[in-house]
């Protein structure tokens, strides 16, 4: 298992830096629809839809909004309120979280609740990379910030909760994760984030005017912001009564497997960003 997600890793890495600093503006817009559109036919597998043009309807609905979303960028308009839409989605998913802590439902949310939650979720995620590549100044060095944050907190939970983890952080929701692996995610997370910070302003190719401490904050709360994206995502999983989302990525899952921290983390550090720029 461990070398099929070091495997999937090298792999993946090499595309997404050339993805952010180096391919054609249109690119990296394109790539991360076709996740979220990815994503979107998995959340379907969630949803407990079974019929497979149920399904299609479905993704075709959130790839039909991300084409909205892309000619409205276009067009000069602002991602501002969509981001704020996922940002308060993520703080009632951290109330969703703890109900089900306390009382588990071993039921899917009704369409009505969890259709639009998927919407909200890949729409504002994909929202999020867009505005910070291309309406942020220094926007791929935010971007690269975001992943790195997010593959830290993966790493550091991943090692952490292995070889210390001792404490249950939310055994209804997801049984193998542990306070210790908690702590990792958020230590190699925000360790990550502070040498990539000091690499960009030794080098110069980060922005000037973000103090350490700013970035820091934000490097921690977006951290513990990934951390809810992978529980609630276990939580959904757990009510549907599977272990993957999906198969596509040896060692990984499926695609919502290795992009849940970001779904959460994305919309909360592109606020961040327009804050500090």
């Amino acid at each position: 298992m461990l070398r099929w997600r070091l495997l999937t890793a090298l792999t993946l890495v090499p595309c997404l830096l050339w993805l952010v600093w180096l391919a054609p503006p249109e690119a990296l817009p394109a790539a991360f629809a076709g996740i979220a559109i990815l994503g979107a036919w998995e959340w379907t597998s969630l949803m407990n839809l079974t019929s497979y043009i149920a399904r299609l309807t479905y993704t075709l609905v959130i790839l039909g909004i991300v084409l909205g979303g892309w000619l409205w960028l276009r067009a000069g308009g602002s991602a501002l309120p969509v981001l704020i839409m996922g940002a308060l989605w993520w703080l009632i998913a951290i109330a969703c979280l703890a109900e089900f802590g306390r009382k588990p439902v071993k039921r899917v949310p009704h369409l009505l609740v969890s259709a639009p939650i998927g919407v909200v979720v890949l729409v504002s995620f994909w929202f999020a990379i867009v505005a910070i590549h291309g309406g942020a100044d220094f926007g791929p060095y935010w971007v690269t910030m975001l992943l790195l944050l997010v593959g830290g907190s993966d790493t550091g939970g991943y090692v952490a909760g292995r070889t210390w983890g001792r404490r249950k952080l939310a055994p209804r929701i997801s049984p193998d994760k542990t306070w210790e692996g908690a702590v990792g995610s958020v230590v190699l997370g925000v360790a990550w984030g502070g040498a990539y910070y000091v690499c960009g302003r030794s080098l110069d190719f980060a922005p000037a005017g973000v103090s350490p401490v700013v970035f820091l904050a934000l490097a921690l709360v977006t951290t513990v912001v990934a951390i809810v994206g992978d529980l609630f995502e276990s939580m959904m999983k757990r009510r549907r009564g599977i272990k993957d989302s999906g198969r596509l990525l040896p060692g990984h899952g499926g695609v919502l497997d290795r992009i849940d921290g970001l779904l959460a983390a994305a919309p909360i550090l592109a606020l961040g960003v327009r804050g500090v720029s």
